[in-house]
């Protein structure tokens, strides 16, 4: 598929799947919600993780407000992505709490790039991150939001990736419209599995 095309049937992904998603309604996705959440806490890689890097939900996306909190209880340290402004690229800072984020010009809540408090993803092996997506397949591979950012996170970082995804809006493998820049997850969790795409 050339270049308009991908777009193209990218646009038409990405509103498909908002509308899977809307029409799951506030109750069903938050019923959904806690049930991957639990998944992703039994994870060995989560229980083995020393960092948690994860994006802050916002709107429908699934919750990682619970994730965020357990990560704290078990002593893990949590860092938020920061979108550097002109670019794809994301630096991550360690939070202690979700107050004092502030909103981006993409409507999510970011930490204050605070160089004491930055976190370097390629620092440990033991580093996890929680990877958003509108779809997931079983081979790991993603309908991100168009932005990049995690394509180009992901095709660095060393540790390991958790995509979360409700069953409803997980494809078909092939069914996404995929190019070179797109990097899969190692772990798919949702509400009723764990899917690890063998490479």
């Amino acid at each position: 598929m050339d270049g308009d095309g991908t777009r193209g049937r990218k646009r038409e992904l990405r509103r498909h799947y908002k509308e899977v998603r809307s029409a799951l309604g506030e109750d069903g996705r938050a019923r959904r919600d806690a049930a991957i959440a639990g998944r992703v806490t039994r994870l060995p890689e989560y229980l083995a993780a020393d960092t948690v890097l994860t994006y802050l939900s916002v709107g429908d996306e699934v919750d990682t407000r619970a994730l965020v909190r357990d990560a704290w209880a078990r002593g893990k340290s949590v860092a938020l992505p920061w979108c550097v402004p002109g670019t794809r690229r994301m630096r991550w800072f360690r939070v202690s709490s979700l107050d004092g984020l502030v909103r981006s010009p993409f409507g999510v809540e970011e930490p204050v790039p605070d160089p004491t408090l930055e976190a370097d993803p390629k620092a440990s092996r033991r580093a996890l991150a929680i990877v958003p997506g509108l779809s997931f397949d079983e081979r790991g591979y993603r309908m991100g939001y168009g932005g990049g950012f995690y394509d180009v996170f992901l095709a660095d970082f060393a540790g390991v990736s958790v995509g979360l995804c409700r069953e409803p809006q997980m494809s078909a493998v092939g069914a996404l419209a995929l190019d070179g820049h797109d990097v899969p997850v190692d772990v798919v969790v949702t509400e009723g599995r764990v899917i690890r795409p063998s490479r």
